[in-house]
């Protein structure tokens, strides 16, 4: 098994546990956008409760990639933290952002 498959594999087990359905095509299309971070510990995950890591995810994934900002991207980034479990601190970054995709509905951006 791949490295990229390991690890689309722990997003699955991830999204299953909080009992979300997941669409593979879309997880395999966000994953595959965050490049070589996917396998970086560190970068993979998402620190929810670092103000400077969500002004990132804000900035740098729903504003640039989704074109959604203001309170609309706020709501998007809560959904997915609520999602997980703001006490889960593994929360995978290609998760978070599916789910933000999903809240968003954007999946089109990913439809390339």
């Amino acid at each position: 098994m791949s490295k990229f498959d390991e690890a689309i594999t722990d997003c699955k087990a991830q999204l299953s546990s909080v009992n979300v359905e997941c669409d593979d095509k879309l997880l395999s299309a966000v994953a595959k956008g965050l490049g070589p971070s996917l396998y970086n510990r560190d970068a993979n995950l998402v620190a929810a409760a670092d103000k400077t890591e969500l002004d990132n995810v804000k900035t740098r994934f729903i504003s640039r990639k989704l074109g959604v900002e203001g309170p609309e991207a706020d709501a998007a980034i809560q959904h997915a933290i609520d999602t997980i479990g703001a006490s889960n601190r593994q929360k995978l970054r290609p998760v978070f952002y599916y789910l933000i995709v999903k809240h968003l509905k954007k999946e089109s951006v990913y439809d390339k």
